[in-house]
Order: C-alpha cells, then structure tokens, then sequence
C-alpha cells in the first residue's frame, strides 16, 4: 500500500494577479508565518508518503529557498522531495492542464515502486491524512478517488469540479467547470489512483491534445464507463484559495478560532520553514484586537481583524484594519489602511490613505513604496 506524492505547485497561478506576479501559488504566504505549499507537503509527511515530485513551470526560485532541505518536514530534498521544472523535459511554455504538467515528473514516476499515488494542488488548505484516502480508495475498488467538500457550491461560483452523490455515496453526477448548486461537492484537487494507470493517462493523452485531468480524462472516462470513480468526502475546514478575493476571504477567516482548531491539528501538523525572531513589541500606544501576529513585530498604532507576518512595522498613530501585511511591510505614522494586502516589504508612508473592499481588496505589490 505504498504510495508516492504529486504537487502541482502553480497550476492557477494566472487566478492569484499579483501575488504570483513574481512567486508560484505554492510559495504565496498564509497565515502570518506560513507558505501554500506547506499544507501539501505536510499532509503528506504526515501520511508517510517520502517520494514527492514538486511541479513547478516558472517562478519557483523563492519556493526553493522556503523549503531548502526539506528538513522541517523530515524529508531530504533530493532523495524524498524532488523539483521538476520544464527544463528537465525541454518544455518553456505555460503548462495547459495537469496531464501536461505530468510529463515533468515522468522520471519520477518511472524510477518509483509505489503502486499509488497522490496528487495534490497547492490552492487548497487543510489538514488531510492521506492514508485514510488510500485505504478507502483500496476498499472501493475503484480506478480513481476524488477527495471534495460539502458545502462550497452555491449556484454561481464555478468549480473545475462537482460531484453529486447518491445516498449510499455512488456518484449521481459530475461535472466540470460547473456553477454547481448547494447539493454538489466540490472537487479539493486532490485524486487517488494506480501509479501505472497515471503513466499510462499521460502518454496517451498528451499527443492527442488532451492536457486536462478533469476535463480531458476524468469527465469523459467517466461518462464513458471506461473508469470507476470513487468520492471521498471530506469533513473538517478546507480554504480553497483560488483567487485573490478567496485567498483574501480564508485569510480573515483564520481569525475565527474554529478555523485555526480544524486547519491546524496535533495528529495532522503543518509544517513550515523555521524562522526564528525576537517576540513582537509593542509601543506605549500600540494596540491589537482580532489579529493574527507572528514574532519580530514593532507596534506602536493600532491594528484590528488583521493576519500580521514577522518584522512587520506599525508606526505611531497608524491605524490598519481588515488587512494583510506581509514579511517586512512598514506602516508610517498616521497612515490608514483598510481591506488591503501588502506583499513583502511594502513600504506606506507617513499620513497615507489606502482604501480596497473586502470584495475587491487592493494589493499593493512586493517592495513597492505608496
């Protein structure tokens, strides 16, 4: 019942605007100390799978340097954790699907003896035990296992994939790119399925110009009746960033304590790079309500409902809340900051307004000076 590990580290990149401007979907910072990538590499750590390809198509420079040697996870890079960029099989272009995407990890896909494996998006957020995936998808005898979510569709929001189930858990229906209603699960991005069968999906469907796993093999094989598909639901809290305004969305709703209890769990832990700082110090006026702060901070304003990263600056009299700010960002005195994401090292001078809304917030990008 070995099984090895897929992450497709920036699939929807295009989906996130200037957050991946110079960064993967899995290098994007969460959480007031964590990176996407983290929740994927530590769900499968924490199920035993040490044979993990990491895709990745451009950017990827800053997600090599957080994981480093991977030792945080108890992996070595290397030997458990390897990158596959285009290069390693001469393709410079953006990748069109997953199906394409896959063929950067044919090497290790050949070179392994796991019977299974595990794909994995870095867009999606929680804590999963990956071998009570596996074991259910044995049981079902089934050619592929689908891990989704109650309770995200509502009718208007399109999923890449929906499934809707019967009582006894067999599938009524699937669908793709679908404004599914309230009784559909959405599909998490991540599958279960026969190391071999993937191997062979790839070369297969590729030439042919089928290049995406739910649109251009799940769906339609399904339809056909060529493959059996098995749903495994998914119970506990799953942040689906897939934009800026959801990556906005589940960051505030971290600030809600029965998000955190679910996300972050002792029998599943996320992991991350360790960066160790001085505590966070507040001035004579410094002031917080509802924030998510991480170490090295300097607060003398005020900030309320905000997710704070390390070494973040808040000057005398500023004022921030329902916002964002990243690794380094510096707030000058008197400034005013409301529904905005600041990437690392943004600098807002003394006395500045900024103003986004929590369905359009603004982004202000890295190292940039307002």
């Amino acid at each position: 019942m070995e099984a090895m590990g897929i992450i497709f580290s920036n699939i929807y990149d295009s989906n996130m605007g200037e957050l991946t401007k110079e960064r993967t979907s899995g290098s994007i910072p969460f959480g007031s100390r964590y990176r996407q990538i983290d929740f994927a590499l530590s769900n499968m750590a924490n199920s035993g799978i040490r044979n993990i390809g990491i895709i990745t198509k451009y950017n990827y420079s800053s997600l090599m340097d957080h994981l480093g040697s991977c030792e945080e996870w108890d992996l070595k890079l290397g030997d458990d954790v390897r990158f596959m960029p285009p290069y390693a099989t001469g393709h410079n272009g953006s990748y069109r699907g997953k199906l394409e995407a896959l063929q950067s990890a044919m090497s290790v896909l050949h070179h392994s003896d796991a019977e299974y494996v595990v794909l994995s998006d870095t867009t999606v957020l929680c804590a999963i035990n990956y071998r009570l995936v596996l074991e259910e998808h044995i049981a079902s005898g089934c050619d592929v296992t689908v891990v989704a979510k109650r309770g995200q569709t509502n009718g208007v929001r399109k999923c890449p994939l929906a499934v809707k189930l019967n009582d006894d858990g067999t599938i009524a229906d699937m669908a793709v790119d679908y404004c599914a209603p309230e009784d559909y699960l959405i599909g998490m991005s991540m599958f279960v399925m026969k190391r071999e069968q993937l191997i062979h999906i790839v070369q297969e469907m590729v030439p042919h110009g089928r290049y995406h796993y739910e649109r251009d093999f799940l769906l339609p094989e399904y339809m056909a009746g060529r493959i059996r598909v098995n749903v495994y639901p998914f119970h506990n809290v799953a942040l689906f960033n897939n934009s800026v305004e959801t990556y906005f969305d589940n960051s505030m709703a971290l600030l809600q304590e029965d998000v955190r209890r679910s996300l972050f769990r002792s029998e599943v832990p996320i992991y991350t790079k360790v960066r160790d700082a001085v505590p966070t110090v507040y001035g004579p006026n410094g002031r917080t309500a509802n924030c998510l702060i991480s170490d090295g901070c300097h607060i003398s304003g005020s900030a309320e409902d905000c997710v704070i990263f390390r070494e973040v600056d808040i000057d005398e009299g500023a004022d921030v809340r329902d916002s964002i700010l990243m690794q380094g960002s510096h707030i000058g005195a008197g400034a005013r900051v409301r529904y905005c994401i600041l990437d690392k090292n943004v600098t807002i001078r003394p006395g500045v307004r900024l103003l986004g809304s929590r369905e359009h917030p603004l982004v202000v990008d890295k190292g940039d000076t307002v």
